[in-house]
């Protein structure tokens, strides 16, 4: 009666459970938790285990991941490889011929190259060799001649001066390509971002678009490059009519052209993080 709650059956008639050490029950939620052979207990799949395998994503795309080596380091070792195989055949002959010991030179002084340069601002002189050093191996260690009819500077120009016989097969020298790239900065006032940048799309368009860059058309894919890094990335207005007046003999149409098929050749994909370019600089 009243707050009196009853109950009908007896305390002694409830069974007990008997009680056990903690270590059992630690044992038995381990193996509960464990993932059974016959794939009953459901598996939740990662949002990384759906994305492409990153081996794949990094070899087929270096200029969109910060992790992935540039081609042009590649490019720049095989060059150093081969430069080191000869030194090395040069001093193992120069043994054989006359056997003694090898004089070295060392210095005790250390020579440390100091500039104003920094990832946020670096330096427009240097930067402008690096890249075009970059560029100079793209051409040098390529593997094919593989191209578009749009870069081809024998089906467009960009001067009146007839183009050479030997234009598609005689490897421009690192000076030539650098005075090219700095005839272009110096005139558009472009920053040494925008040269970074310029590597950045250069590379990406010869990942997307399977080319190489070589001597038939290296002159008009820096251009497209450098046009497209510089309406991008610089925050003065480049217009391509500015770029004619540069390159005389060149027409608006021509260039309108270029850009419109660089962009389609890199699917529209213009965005370059942070990470990336830091890899870059």
């Amino acid at each position: 009666m009243g707050n009196t709650v009853s109950c009908c059956v007896s305390p002694e008639s409830s069974p007990k459970l008997p009680l056990r050490q903690p270590a059992e029950r630690l044992e038995e939620f381990c193996t509960s938790t464990e993932v059974s052979d016959d794939n009953t207990v459901p598996y939740l799949q990662h949002i990384s285990d759906r994305e492409l395998p990153e081996e794949l994503a990094l070899e087929s795309n270096p200029s969109d991941h910060a992790r992935a080596s540039t081609i042009f380091l590649c490019k720049s070792q095989t060059d150093v490889s081969v430069r080191d195989k000869r030194r090395s055949n040069h001093i193992n002959h120069n043994t054989h011929v006359s056997p003694g010991p090898l004089s070295k030179k060392y210095s005790s002084c250390s020579t440390i190259f100091i500039d104003d340069s920094t990832v946020s601002q670096p330096n427009l002189k240097s930067t402008i060799k690096c890249v075009t050093l970059a560029i100079y191996y793209h051409i040098k260690n390529r593997d094919s001649d593989r191209s578009l009819d749009i870069f081809d500077e024998k089906l467009h120009p960009l001067s009146r001066e007839p183009v050479p016989d030997d234009y598609s097969y005689v490897d421009p020298e690192h000076k030539l390509i650098y005075r090219f790239v700095r005839t272009l900065f110096s005139a558009a006032q472009l920053t040494a971002e925008c040269a970074i940048v310029t590597l950045v799309y250069l590379e990406r368009l010869l990942t997307y678009a399977e080319l190489d860059i070589c001597p038939a058309n290296w002159k008009r894919i820096i251009l497209g490059a450098i046009l497209l890094a510089s309406k991008v990335w610089d925050d003065q207005a480049v217009w391509n009519v500015d770029y004619c007046q540069i390159l005389k003999d060149i027409t608006v149409e021509d260039m309108n052209e270029m850009e419109r098929q660089f962009l389609e050749l890199l699917q529209f994909n213009i965005n370059v993080p942070a990470s990336v370019y830091a890899k870059y600089y």
